[in-house]
């Protein structure tokens, strides 16, 4: 494992070089304090789009940053002689380090963006933990965990806060119902560019508030996604399904969703090393009772992955009822770890499909893998989460009454 200061320094030098006029900017990024836009992103309206000559959307996963006061907040679970020089501005570091690498279309920041308690001024913690997506100008979303509220924002100030930072696509609630937590939201990834489907949304994003602690007396332990939160996702799960699914260009399956909060969900205990790909280094911090939000995604039938974080030393996804269940890894580094294991974050790539007139298509795969904090930037556990045709969708029995 490079050394942490080594890293930094390294990061920082570039960061600083570019800001200076070099004619060798990091990836993804413009001369000028301008932004080089990847071309899946629609300029404008910051619509997503998959990229009309790629016909791929990427999306990076960044869990568990646990962001206090920069260089002022020291790691946690590192070697001995790595703490005199590691701070907050290492997780920095790390975010422009893998998103020159991966130049990502979209961002996503699963909760414990920030860990209240340790941080002075929230705002000001919020600001430096999303710097590097505001700076480069990249669209970018977030949730919020069970840490972002405990220090000088409630939990809605919190969220009102990310809305109103630059470049976000995150949004406090949808408008005209009663909806529980805050950061409950889906956005639409249109398809390529001067395709048939370039008005249709062909891969539909869902983000919800997975709560922080039991508000029940007689239950203890985490929060979880309430039943107005799932009705939500059932109402938005179906009117995406049909507005693909029917009209122009109607389509024979529902576009494929992706789900992103910060709690696992009690599923997530049904896997072992023999069922998943990755590591399961701790127990599973879901909830002490069962919503029964997993039985809603089975039902709804276009969700093909969830996506948490939370439980740091985690980082594996498996496979049940069709539905992939995937933690990210640990990636900040005032958060808890473990030395000598690298942080990590989490890649997810949807393809689209050529038709038979050569034109893209709909989402034809979907994979991940993981990049680590480490001398090389590894790539590791690449997987395929979903291929067009292979789907947990509920079907209608055959057996007569």
């Amino acid at each position: 494992m490079i050394r942490l200061s080594i890293l930094l320094l390294f990061v920082l030098a570039a960061i600083a070089e570019w800001q200076e006029g070099s004619s060798d900017p990091p990836r993804g990024v413009g001369t000028g304090g301008a932004a080089i836009l990847p071309a899946a992103v629609l300029a404008g309206a910051r619509r997503l789009r998959f990229g009309s000559k790629s016909g791929e959307f990427k999306i990076l996963q960044v869990a568990d940053m646990h962001y206090a006061d920069g260089k002022e907040t020291g790691c946690l679970d590192v070697f001995p002689d790595q703490l005199s020089t590691c701070s907050d501005l290492n997780t920095t570091a790390f975010i422009y380090r893998v998103i020159r690498h991966e130049n990502p279309d979209f961002i996503v920041f699963t909760g414990d963006n920030i860990f209240g308690i340790d941080s002075k001024d929230a705002s000001k913690s919020l600001n430096a933990a999303f710097e590097p997506a505001v700076a480069l100008k990249l669209p970018w979303a977030a949730v919020i965990g069970n840490h972002d509220q405990e220090g000088t924002l409630s939990r809605e100030g919190v969220m009102q806060h990310i809305v109103g930072m630059d470049h976000t696509l995150s949004q406090l609630n949808p408008t005209g119902i009663e909806i529980d937590g805050f950061g409950n939201y889906n956005l639409e990834v249109r398809g390529a560019e001067g395709s048939a489907l370039a008005n249709k949304s062909v891969l539909n994003l869902y983000f919800l508030d997975s709560g922080d602690y039991s508000t029940v007396p007689a239950i203890p332990g985490y929060g979880w996604i309430k039943p107005s939160q799932q009705v939500w996702f059932q109402k938005t799960s179906s009117r995406l399904q049909k507005e693909y699914m029917r009209g122009a260009l109607q389509q024979k399956d529902p576009a494929p969703g992706l789900v992103y909060f910060h709690i696992p969900l009690p599923e997530f205990s049904y896997f072992d090393a023999s069922n998943f790909t990755g590591v399961k280094q701790e127990g599973i911090s879901s909830a002490s009772i069962n919503s029964g939000f997993f039985a809603t995604l089975v039902e709804a039938g276009d969700a093909k992955a969830v996506f948490t974080g939370h439980d740091h030393l985690n980082d594996f996804c498996g496979k049940l009822i069709g539905i992939q269940l995937c933690y990210a890894g640990g990636f900040g580094y005032h958060a808890y770890g473990k030395a000598g294991w690298s942080r990590r974050a989490r890649v997810v790539s949807a393809s689209l499909e050529k038709t038979l007139s050569g034109e893209w298509g709909g989402v034809k795969s979907i994979k991940t893998w993981k990049r680590l904090d480490d001398e090389h930037l590894s790539t590791i556990d690449t997987q395929v989460l979903w291929i067009k045709g292979s789907t947990g969708r509920r079907r209608k029995s055959t057996v007569p009454n």
